[in-house]
C-alpha cells in the first residue's frame, strides 16, 4: 500500500469553538490504483489529503505513505519525502512565472534528483507542450498550464499523487481531456492518484470512489 490512513481525524479550533473536519478516517490505496474523493464544500476533502501530503498533522490516527509512519518524521524529513515520494498537483497550478514550460517542468525532478531528460521528452510530446517549452506561465492558456503542472509532477516519478481539483479551473471538455491524460500517464509510471473532486461524474472515470460528508466516509 502506498497510502494508508487509520482511525485518522481532525478539527480547528474556531471562533465559535472546535470544528471536528475529520472524524475516525480509514482509507488505503495500493500502488497504480486511483482513488476519487467526493463530497460537498466543507465535507473535508482538501483537509484529508493535505494530512496525507505531510502538510498538516492529525489530531489521532496515524499515517503511513509508502511504509514511512509520518507522525515520526521531523519537518525536514516530511519534506523530504514529499520531495522524493509524493507529486501535488493543484487547482491553481502553481507554475513559478520566473521559468519557462521547459524548466518549469524540470523543477521537481531536479530537486528529487531524478531528472530523466528521455523521461521528460516524452512527457512533453504526450502532453502536447512540444511547441510551447520557451514560453512563460503568463503566455499560457488555463489548459496549457494545467498540464505543464502534471507534467512537472510526474517527471520527479513519484509514487503518490495527490490533486486538489486538478480540473476546477478547466472548462468541461479541457477538464476531460486534461484528467483523461493525468489518469493514463499516472497508470503507466505505477503511481498511485489520490484526486479531490467534487464531481461525481469525474470521480466515476477513477478506479474507486471515497465520499465524505461532514468529515465522516459515508
Amino acid at each position: 500500500m502506498i497510502v494508508v490512513l487509520q482511525s485518522v481525524s481532525k478539527s480547528y479550533q474556531t471562533a465559535e469553538g472546535r470544528l471536528e473536519v475529520l472524524h475516525d478516517i480509514d482509507l488505503s490505496l495500493e500502488a497504480g490504483r486511483s482513488l476519487a474523493l467526493t463530497g460537498e464544500s466543507g465535507s473535508g476533502k482538501s483537509t484529508l489529503l493535505h494530512l496525507a501530503a505531510g502538510l498538516d498533522h492529525p489530531d489521532s490516527g496515524r499515517i503511513e505513505i509508502a511504509g514511512q509512519e509520518i507522525s515520526r518524521l521531523s519537518d525536514v524529513g516530511r519534506t523530504a519525502l514529499r520531495r522524493s515520494v509524493v507529486g501535488l498537483v493543484f487547482q491553481q497550478f502553481n507554475l513559478i512565472p520566473s521559468l519557462d514550460v521547459a524548466a518549469n517542468l524540470a523543477f521537481h525532478a531536479r530537486l528529487a534528483g531524478r531528472y530523466d531528460p528521455a523521461w521528460q521528452t516524452e512527457l512533453t510530446e504526450r502532453l502536447g507542450l512540444g511547441a510551447l517549452l520557451m514560453r512563460y506561465p503568463e503566455q499560457l492558456s488555463g489548459g496549457q498550464q494545467q498540464r505543464v503542472a502534471i507534467g512537472r509532477t510526474l517527471a520527479a516519478r513519484p509514487k503518490l499523487v495527490l490533486a486538489d481539483e486538478p480540473t476546477g479551473n478547466l472548462d468541461e471538455a479541457t477538464g476531460d481531456a486534461v484528467l483523461a491524460l493525468m489518469l493514463s500517464l499516472v497508470a503507466e509510471s505505477g503511481a498511485a492518484l489520490l484526486m479531490v473532486t467534487h464531481s461525481m461524474r469525474l470521480g466515476e472515470r477513477l478506479d474507486a470512489r471515497v465520499h465524505l460528508r461532514s468529515g465522516r466516509i459515508v
